[in-house]
């Protein structure tokens, strides 16, 4: 049913949990695709053993070339982007797959509901601790606790797990690679889809995923992808999340382009802010 992509760096523990959920949890078959960067942990005999396909690169990629590569391997009609620490829970996938047959539309951008150990106060999540390591990790209370939360379907989806039709991700040309290894590039792909005509950015409230967090992204050099953003689209990334996707707020449909009035005063700032960079 989906591709799914999921980057990984000698990370074996996580990604092999998160190989087992979506085995286990998912109501369809789908296709998993890995790319292994380095792999000198034995990830990347564990992916041939196991039979996925994967991409590999010899060093740490990063997340924006990993992506790349592995979608170059996607068969199916819809690319997932899902991080190796996160774990699927039950329905998942169905609850992704009823809301694609109800939109009526090939142009969309859907993300499944994270639930997340730590609370950065974050309202596209859900708050619940199941563990932040492998050794720590209560999937049987996960299990029996991930579907009695309540939660909204929510608008702007831009984290993963993300899920596009293939055609878009053609279109948009997948992940940008002047935002290697990756900060800022889930808003980046997005701002893309919204050029190419999506107006439907949502979060599936009961689509549900635990998320260890960061358990690569800590390791890396990062670029500074707010500057980044702001020099490419010529608005600053906090104008996008807040006008353009809405993040965070109940969903409430298609989303309208933002007002001339609070854009002309969001282009000047950003004006200035390039200026002084």
């Amino acid at each position: 049913m989906f591709s799914i992509i999921i980057p990984t760096w000698n990370n074996l523990a996580f990604v092999k949990l998160c190989v087992a959920s979506i085995r286990k949890n998912s109501a369809y078959a789908h296709q998993v695709i890995l790319h292994v960067n380095d792999g000198s942990d034995g990830t990347l005999q564990w992916a041939k053993d196991e039979g996925i396909d994967h991409s590999h690169s010899d060093d740490n990629a990063g997340i924006c070339i990993a992506v790349n590569e592995a979608g170059g391997l996607a068969k199916m009609d819809y690319v997932v982007y899902m991080n190796d620490d996160m774990y699927v829970c039950p329905g998942w996938d169905s609850q992704i797959m009823d809301e694609i047959k109800k939109l009526g539309t090939e142009n969309f951008m859907l993300s499944a509901t994270m639930i997340e150990p730590i609370n950065y106060n974050n309202p596209c999540v859900i708050n619940k601790d199941y563990g932040q390591s492998i050794e720590t990790f209560n999937e049987a209370l996960l299990l029996k606790e991930c579907n009695t939360f309540e939660k909204a379907d929510w608008s702007g989806s831009t984290w993963p797990p993300t899920i596009v039709h293939r055609k878009y991700w053609e279109i948009t040309g997948g992940y940008s690679i002047e935002l290697s290894p990756g900060m800022s590039s889930d808003d980046d792909f997005a701002m893309k889809m919204w050029f190419a005509g999506c107006r439907v950015f949502k979060g599936i409230g009961k689509s549900r995923v635990y998320h260890f967090q960061s358990k690569s992204t800590l390791r890396v050099k990062k670029n500074n992808g707010r500057k980044q953003f702001l020099m490419k689209w010529g608005i600053n990334q906090s104008t996008f999340s807040k006008y353009y996707i809405r993040r965070g707020t109940p969903y409430s449909g298609p989303l309208q382009d933002p007002g001339d009035g609070i854009m002309r005063w969001e282009n000047f700032r950003a004006w200035v802010k390039r200026k002084i960079m």
